[in-house]
């Protein structure tokens, strides 16, 4: 057991820091109903970064980030023009994410099949390599959250508002749409940077799942935050030592480890009132 420890430490700081921004974003794609738009946006990355490979920029580099953030940022704003406040919307909003997500899957494959090494970005962008980070990956990815959190941080009024009370945004008759397109373009930002880490599974776990574990008990911001960074910590850490003590795939065992978590939360909950 010992043994294992130190090379668990750069992955589960990896895991935190991801956690860190990823667990708060959670809350407000819950808080919006809007459950696939991270799917759909590192799908929008992915493709971004599989065009970048026809124009001879290699995964990882410089050129390539910029394309991507190129795409995510036309997906901000696609989900941005089209969201609706009222649930009278003839077309739901996760509909549209979906189109978003299928289209961009399928033009992926097809720019892929075009481009060298295209097989392997879709690989990577799948399953990340949250296993072999490095100190200094961690480090730059710690550094870009930083930036996008003390963002979130100085309009965290506007944005949780809109998310968790869009009734009253509407009636202080704010610009949603320009506040949606700000806040979707720093999440798939925060989405661009997580995806060659974690992976897309394990990225749309983190975001989701410690959420959900928190709404089952409250819908106090701060209690949402604390119950979502805490379950994202203890299922992280049980996750990798289940894998570097079996020999099991990192990502995929750290996502049936959530599944796990958030089937105990909701064990626990129904328990609660009874008790």
């Amino acid at each position: 057991m010992t043994e294992l420890l130190p090379l668990m430490v750069t992955p589960f700081v990896a895991c935190m820091v991801l956690v860190a921004m990823l667990a708060y974003l959670g809350v407000h794609v819950i808080g919006r109903e809007v459950i696939f738009v991270d799917l759909a946006l590192a799908q929008m990355a992915a493709l971004g970064g599989t065009v970048a490979l026809l124009f001879g920029f290699a995964p990882g580099a410089p050129g390539a980030y910029v394309f991507a953030l190129g795409f995510t940022t036309a997906g901000a704003f696609i989900f941005a023009v089209t969201r609706t406040v009222d649930h009278e919307a003839r077309v739901p909003h996760e509909a549209i994410i979906g189109v978003v997500y299928i289209v961009a899957s399928a033009a992926v494959i097809l720019v892929a099949n075009q481009a060298p090494r295209g097989a392997e970005v879709i690989e990577a962008t799948l399953v990340g390599s949250i296993l072999w980070v490095n100190w200094a990956s961690v480090g730059r990815l710690a550094a870009a959250f930083v930036v996008i959190g003390a963002f979130h941080w100085v309009f965290r009024h506007r944005f949780l508002t809109i998310s968790l009370d869009p009734a009253t945004a509407k009636r202080e008759g704010w610009a949603i749409r320009w506040w949606d397109f700000l806040f979707y373009l720093s999440f798939g930002m925060a989405i661009t940077l997580a995806v060659p880490v974690a992976g897309v599974l394990l990225v749309f776990t983190f975001l989701v799942v410690p959420a959900i574990v928190a709404f089952l008990f409250t819908r106090n911001t701060r209690a949402l935050m604390l119950i979502s960074w805490g379950t994202s910590a203890v299922a992280s850490a049980l996750g990798l030592l289940i894998s570097f003590r079996f020999d099991l795939p990192t990502g995929p065992v750290i996502v049936c480890t959530f599944g796990l978590v958030l089937l105990m939360a909701g064990v626990v909950r129904r328990m609660v009132p009874a008790a």
